[in-house]
């Protein structure tokens, strides 16, 4: 499994245009196969900054996802969105092999 993190620089008086942007994609991720654990938006702290996380079964399985998902009406209607409102300023992307153990068995 592979888990992608996105971390967003955000406008911050654009957070309610986000949260529709997220919104729009967290079903899309899960219809391509993807597992999508939630947007995180600012709440304490830096007002700028919002995180994303979601899962695919494999590095392959994303990129595939990443592929389809250009070609995709919804997902185009997604990144519009978010170019046209202007509610993200830039983001990066990570991606992560989550551990997924009992805590309480670490030694």
């Amino acid at each position: 499994m592979i888990t992608c993190y996105l971390r967003y620089v955000i406008d911050p008086d654009k957070i309610s245009d986000f949260e529709a942007y997220g919104c729009m994609w967290i079903p899309l991720v899960e219809k391509f196969g993807g597992k999508h654990h939630g947007y995180f938006l600012p709440d304490e702290g830096a007002n700028n900054i919002a995180v994303a996380l979601f899962s695919f079964p494999s590095l392959a399985a994303y990129e595939q996802y990443r592929i389809d998902s250009q070609q995709d009406p919804a997902c185009r209607e997604a990144y519009e969105f978010a170019r046209r409102t202007k509610c993200i300023v830039s983001y990066e992307r990570s991606f992560m092999r989550p551990v997924l153990g009992d805590i309480n068995n670490f030694q």
